[in-house]
Parts: C-alpha cells; structure tokens; sequence
C-alpha cells in the first residue's frame, strides 16, 4: 500500500517523459491508467513489451482520441480521476477535444499535467525535439565533456527524466495537494528545457560569482579536477574519486602512498596537471579490484565504475535490494523508500489485464463499458 494509494491518474501514453512519471506514480501506489492509441506509423523504438519496464506497475486500456468514443471515455474517465498527465505537442489535446479546459469543466478539482520539451508556449513549441535538443538549449550539454573536446551525450537521463518525468511528478503531486485544500485543479506545464535549467541551479550560481569557466572539463564538478573524475586501471577498468573536501584528499593521497603532493594547493587549477599525472600514474599501478580492496570503507570518496552487467550484483546493491527480479527480468526496484506505506511494483510490463475489468475498477457501469468496447471494436 503505497502513499499514493487511493489517487486515480490517467496517463494520456506517449514516449520520452511520459512512461517514466507513470511508473514512478504507480509503483507509489495510484491507481493509473495508461490509454494507448492504437500502433500507427513510427512511434519510436520497438521493443517486446514486457522489457519496455517503464510501463510497468499499471494497466492498458487501447483507446483511439480521433473517435468520438475514444474522446468520451477520456471525459467519463475524467469524472474519476485525480489528475490526467500527457505529452503531446501543445495544442494536440485541444484539437482533440480533450483540452485542460473541457477536462476540468468535468471534474473541476483535475490536475492536469502537460510535459513538453519547449514548454506550452514560446517560438519554438511546434518544432519537435528530443532529449539531446532540449538539454543542448538549457545549458546542460555544453557543460559536459573532456577538456578541449566535444560535448558528451550523457544518456537521456538529465533532460527525458530528471528535467521532465521527476519535474511532471512533483509538480502534479504537489497540485494533487493543493487541490486536496482547494478543491480546485490547475494545470502543470512541465517543459524539459525549464526543468534542466532549473537543475543547472548550482552551476548558473557558480559561473554568476566567478567560480565558473565556460570551457568543459576546466571546472570542480566537470571532471576539470582532478580529485573528482575518473582513472584508467591496470586491467584497463575505471575508478572514480571525489575528495572534495580536502580532508578526504589527505586520506586518499595516503592511501595510494602518494606523498609529494602539496595538499594546501588542491584547489589551485594551476596546479591541478600535476595532481592529475600523479594520481593517474598510480592508479595504473593495480586492478580496479585491488583499489576497492584497499579504499572501500575509507573516506576517500572512492567508487569504482561499474558496468551495467557488475550492478545489480554489487553486494552494496544486494544489501539494498536495490534490484528486484520480476518475470524472469531483473529491474530497479521502486525508488525513493517509505517507512510505512512501501512502494511496490504492482504488475509487470506488458502485462495485459482485460480493458472491460480496468474499467470497471474505474467506476464505469457495465453498460457503459459495453458500449465504449463495442462501438471501438
């Protein structure tokens, strides 16, 4: 029974954003249900359903938004829910007849999120975009890279996910609250590129006072320093180090044996060449095994890189039950922790439980869902 027991959310399904909010609202226990239209044209990577586990935790209903009956539903749904979230372009819901306005004149306490990358309103809204796009815009991308290189892709989770599926979760949890007080829906317009900008908070602060280059991999928390990035290994793994603070830099240059480094000077980037040779000379002198068996358990700020494969085995990992295995896939399990009211994975992806009975549970009448069924078969 998770904390979000008893909330029902409709997810309007799209790619991107969308699937990851929906997961992480149902394994928190609402009650949501994903309508799908039905395959058409390129909707992206393909994939068996049942690995596509962002679907996982809630159940699909087939509903085509072009027909009347497939609008209607959307709208006796509505009446039910909590809140509705979608990812079109904007304007799409609008055309469809199932805009912020029509849906809250059915259920005026509704919340309605809207995920987008441009946002709902400015003079790039109808192009499309992906993930590399909206955090290109935001500033995010052409802060990550080597020192003197390109920018460095780093997979979609900083714009798709942490820009816009956890942006879209707390912006909708935290209406779902008000509305509790108020009694009255809004809309949530979670745009990717705000999200981003939003997360690059820290770093727009560092470069207002000074503390910021524009020059990737010149700054303390770009892999510039050499106390926080990473080293090759003799069996040509990698390590990762973050001694920030300079007393944990002490710690990790004494256990390595390393003790012609000038500690007082490990923020002076002048001098950071040197530290970086060094440390890269020694680190190249044992296995990543061997580093773990001697840093792990010190406070040198020490990990070492893993590949997907090693994780869900890492007995730090296994202590947490970080990984779960469902259906014979092994997968994240449900994130952040409650004391009480525990998140769980309410089914697998791609499951697919009869529509007549998901809307049923919904507060459709048996007439009604025989005559939403028939007429869309």
């Amino acid at each position: 029974m998770g904390p979000l027991t008893g909330f029902k959310i409709i997810e309007i399904a799209g790619i991107g954003p969308g699937p990851f909010c929906g997961m992480l609202l149902a394994d928190m226990g609402a009650e949501v249900i994903r309508l799908v239209r039905p395959v058409t044209g390129d909707l992206g990577i393909a994939m068996p359903e049942r690995f596509d586990l962002m679907n996982r935790s809630r159940p699909t209903v087939t509903v085509d938004l072009k027909t009347s009956q497939g609008v209607e539903l959307v709208l006796r749904l509505c009446k039910e829910a909590d809140a509705l979230f979608e990812g079109f372009r904007p304007g799409v819901m609008e055309r469809l007849g199932l805009g912020p306005e029509i849906c809250l004149a059915r259920n005026p306490k509704l919340v309605y999120g809207r995920v987008t990358g441009w946002g709902q309103e400015g003079p790039w809204v109808d192009s499309a975009g992906h993930d590399p796009n909206f955090i290109g815009l935001a500033g995010a991308l052409g802060c990550i890279g080597e020192k003197g290189g390109d920018p460095v892709y780093p997979l979609n989770l900083i714009g798709d996910f942490g820009g816009g599926s956890l942006y879209l979760a707390m912006g909708m949890l935290a209406a779902m609250l008000e509305a509790s007080r108020s009694g009255q829906g809004q809309v949530v317009d979670a745009a990717i590129v705000d999200g981003v900008a939003s997360l690059m908070t820290s770093i727009y602060g560092l470069r207002a006072g000074g503390m910021w280059r524009d020059h990737r991999g010149s700054n303390l928390m770009d892999g510039g320093a050499p106390f926080a990035r990473c080293y090759r290994t003799a069996d040509d793994k990698f390590v990762v180090v973050a001694p920030v603070e300079n007393r944990f830099f002490v710690q990790l240059l004494e256990a390595m044996g390393i003790g012609d480094i000038d500690t007082t000077r490990q923020n002076d980037p002048e001098y950071w060449p040197t530290i970086e040779a060094r440390l890269a000379a020694v680190f190249e002198t044992r296995t990543r095994r061997e580093w773990s068996n001697l840093l792990v358990g010190t406070d040198a700020c020490y990990a070492p890189v893993l590949e997907l494969s090693e994780v869900p085995d890492h007995p730090h990992m296994r202590a947490r039950k970080t990984f779960v295995d469902i259906d014979g896939i092994r997968q994240p399990a449900p994130a952040p922790r409650f004391s009480r009211t525990k998140s769980t994975i309410q089914s697998v992806a791609g499951e697919r439980p009869s529509e007549k009975d998901v809307l049923k549970s919904w507060g459709l009448s048996a007439a009604e869902v025989e005559s939403f069924t028939t007429r869309q078969g």
